[in-house]
C-alpha cells in the first residue's frame, strides 16, 4: 500500500471560462491530518468534489488510496468517507437510528453493534435515543462524523467541519479529529478557521485563486515570515499572520 493516502499532480478545473483549479500538486501522507487552508472561491470544495469523484477534472490526475479518481472511482468511494459542511443527519431519528440506518445501507452485518461500539467511542451513549432534533450543534456535528466511519474507511473527508459551531462544540470537534489520527484514519480537512488548522493539522496547504501558493509544516510556513521582532519576549507569528503575508506577496508578484 503506498505512503501517500493522497496524490495529486497538475489538477484543472474550469467552469465555462472560469478556471477555478490551475495546475494543482500536493500530497497526503497516509495517518495524518491534511489542512487545505483557502478564502471563500479559491476552490477547496472544488478539489474534495473531484478527490471524492464528484465532479471529473480536466485535465491531471488524482489518486485516492492507491485508486486513480477518473479510473477507479467505485474503489475510491469504498475507501473514504465524506462530512459536509452542513451536519447529514436525519433529525427525526435517534442517534442510535441514524448509525443503524447507515449500517444498513453500507449492508453490514450486525448493525446494532457497530452502532453501540461508534456512540461510546462519541460520547454519545447517554443521548442514543433521544431525537438528534433534540441535540446541541457539537453532537450532530459528532453524530456525522460517527456516520462518517461506519464501515471503517481508511480515509475522510471533512469540509469546513466546525463551520457555524460555537467554540465549546468546536474543541469538541478537534478533539474528535485528533483521535481519528490517533487510531489511524487519514483526515482531509478543509477550513477557513486558521487556529484549527493550527490546532490540528500535520501538514498544511494554502489555496489562493486555484493554485497551491505554499504547503508544509507549520514551521516551514512560519519560515516565509520575517524573523519574530523582539520586544519584551518573542513574538510568533500566528498561521493567521501567514496565510495574509504569503497571499499578500503573490499578489504583490502579480501586480
Amino acid at each position: 500500500m503506498p505512503d501517500n493516502a493522497i496524490e495529486v499532480r497538475g489538477l484543472q478545473k474550469s467552469y465555462q471560462k472560469l478556471q477555478v483549479l490551475k495546475r494543482v500538486d500536493f500530497e497526503v501522507e497516509r495517518g495524518s491530518i491534511f489542512a487545505l487552508l483557502g478564502s471563500n472561491g479559491a476552490g477547496k470544495t472544488t478539489i474534495i468534489k473531484i478527490l471524492t469523484t464528484l465532479l471529473k477534472p480536466d485535465s491531471g490526475t488524482a489518486a485516492v488510496n492507491g485508486f486513480d479518481v477518473v479510473a477507479r472511482p467505485e474503489a475510491v468511494r469504498q475507501s473514504i468517507s465524506l462530512t459536509g459542511q452542513f451536519a447529514a443527519v436525519d433529525e427525526i431519528l435517534t442517534g442510535r437510528e441514524n448509525l443503524i440506518m447507515i449500517a444498513r445501507l453500507r449492508h453490514l452485518n450486525d448493525p446494532r453493534p457497530i452502532a453501540e461500539e461508534l456512540l461510546n467511542r462519541f460520547g454519545l451513549s447517554e443521548a442514543a435515543d433521544r431525537r438528534v432534533a433534540a441535540y446541541s450543534g457539537g453532537m450532530r456535528r459528532r453524530l456525522d462524523i460517527a456516520m462518517s466511519l461506519v464501515g471503517t474507511p481508511q480515509l475522510i473527508f471533512l469540509d469546513e467541519p466546525t463551520n457555524g459551531l460555537d467554540p465549546e462544540a468546536r474543541l469538541e470537534v478537534w478533539k474528535t479529529v485528533k483521535e481519528l489520527a490517533a487510531n489511524g484514519t487519514t483526515v482531509f480537512l478543509t477550513t477557513q478557521y486558521l487556529e484549527e488548522a493550527e490546532q490540528l493539522a500535520g501538514r498544511i496547504a494554502i489555496l489562493h485563486e486555484g493554485r497551491i501558493i505554499a504547503g508544509g509544516t507549520l514551521a516551514d510556513l512560519k519560515k516565509q515570515f520575517p524573523p519574530a521582532r523582539v520586544e519584551y519576549v518573542e513574538k510568533q507569528p500566528t498561521l493567521e499572520e501567514i496565510f495574509l503575508a504569503i497571499i499578500g506577496k503573490k499578489e504583490a508578484k502579480a501586480l
